[in-house]
């Protein structure tokens, strides 16, 4: 007899995007006419650059010419020229040295920080600040795993840091923060490296946000922390940095000196990569080398600033209205106190000015009473929402 992974049924019933998903269809189904801006899930809605846009057609001239078509990449975790400008970014950006080998190109952040809980016996202890992007928690709730919520509030700037008598071995950390936008510095990600070194635990960092970082004081890299190659294994996406949010393309960096109970984890993600994983398509791998070009990087500023302008919008907003709120300058994210359920505020913003936002409850315990907003709709639409917000707090 057939048995299926009973921890499944301590999984949410629904995921959260698809409950609002579930909630705006029913929504416009009885009101057919309404203009709704959507302001909830973090897809992109400015186009690919040009230099990626040229690089993904030449690529693809090149799989229907016999002398250039390219079938099974010789090496499943990203081809060369990828990883190689993976590598000048991170030493231009973050003055972190990397070897290609340490770079895995993949199809998203998002897969790969699911999938990378492969490498860890389940009776692992996970630690994992509340609120929470829902993948980290889902995937380790499917695998029956221990975990210890710690609170992130606003006395903490939605920010926990370690604690005396804190115990866990595998360290979820995500900065710029999704979904609260709020970006650890460098003093406060040395305390977490510091404890993970002391306890031989390991810290997963979600940098999918590092481009939005403004400040040249705060890190883009976990890596500009010293020693944080012996104990973090670091995600990071094109989704947001150059809108593959419909394009996929990822890159993990599992340093060669990160030897946990005696094992390289750089060689076991390997093995569990080219057994589970044939690679990312060559013509999405020439798109992100060209985001990494000089043109590209340029392009992909502007898109960003594009972003960052309609964050600041949505922040001076909250700020005449003083509403306490957090994000939006080194974020996509603007994370809003809203005083009250914070699916009963999802319903109001729906119903009375036909703005859709994420509620904080769906990330977590701590995300009660709050609303997370995005900056990646139109600067048109940016406008018009907050025009709405305002007028319903007049």
């Amino acid at each position: 007899m057939v048995r299926v992974n009973t921890n499944y049924k301590n999984l949410k019933q629904n995921y959260l995007f698809a409950n609002i998903a579930k909630k705006l269809s029913d929504y416009t189904a009885a009101h057919p006419t309404a203009k709704i801006i959507k302001m909830g899930i973090g897809d992109v809605t400015q186009p690919l650059s040009i230099p990626v846009v040229e690089a993904l057609v030449k690529a693809s001239f090149e799989m229907g010419v016999k002398e250039t078509f390219r079938g099974y990449a010789p090496d499943e975790q990203g081809y060369s020229f990828l990883k190689l400008s993976i590598a000048d970014y991170y030493k231009n950006n973050s003055n972190v040295d990397l070897d290609e080998r340490e770079i895995f190109v993949s199809d998203g952040a998002k897969s790969d920080v699911a999938n990378f809980t492969d490498l860890f016996s389940n009776d692992n202890t996970i630690i994992i600040p509340d609120p929470v992007y829902p993948v980290y928690l889902d995937s380790n709730i499917m695998l029956g795993r221990k975990i210890i919520l710690i609170n992130g509030n606003d006395a903490n700037g939605f920010l926990p840091l370690p604690t005396e008598g804190l115990q866990g071995d595998i360290i979820y950390l995500c900065s710029p923060n999704n979904p609260t936008g709020a970006v650890y510095t460098k003093d406060q990600l040395k305390q977490w490296v510091d404890f993970a070194i002391d306890r031989n635990a390991v810290i997963l960092f979600d940098a999918a946000y590092e481009a939005f970082i403004s400040d040249s004081d705060l890190p883009r890299s976990i890596y500009e922390i010293p020693d944080a190659k012996r104990c973090a294994v670091e995600f990071c996406s094109l989704s947001k940095t150059a809108g593959f949010t419909g394009t996929r393309c990822g890159y993990t960096i599992v340093p060669e000196e990160l030897i946990v109970d005696g094992e390289s984890l750089n060689n076991m993600w390997m093995r569990r990569q080219t057994t589970k994983f044939n690679g990312t398509a060559y013509i999405i791998q020439r798109a992100a080398e060209a985001v990494f070009s000089k043109e590209g990087l340029e392009s992909c500023k502007t898109i960003i600033d594009y972003y960052r302008g309609n964050a600041k919008i949505m922040t001076d907003t909250m700020s005449k209205l003083s509403i306490w709120h957090t994000g939006g300058l080194n974020s996509p994210y603007v994370w809003m106190k809203c005083g009250m359920d914070s699916w009963e505020y999802f319903d109001t913003l729906l119903n009375d000015i036909n703005i859709v936002g994420t509620p904080g409850s769906g990330f977590g315990r701590c995300g009660a009473g709050y609303f997370r907003l995005t900056a990646f709709n139109t600067r048109e639409n940016t406008i018009e929402a907050m025009e709405r917000f305002s007028k319903l707090f007049k």
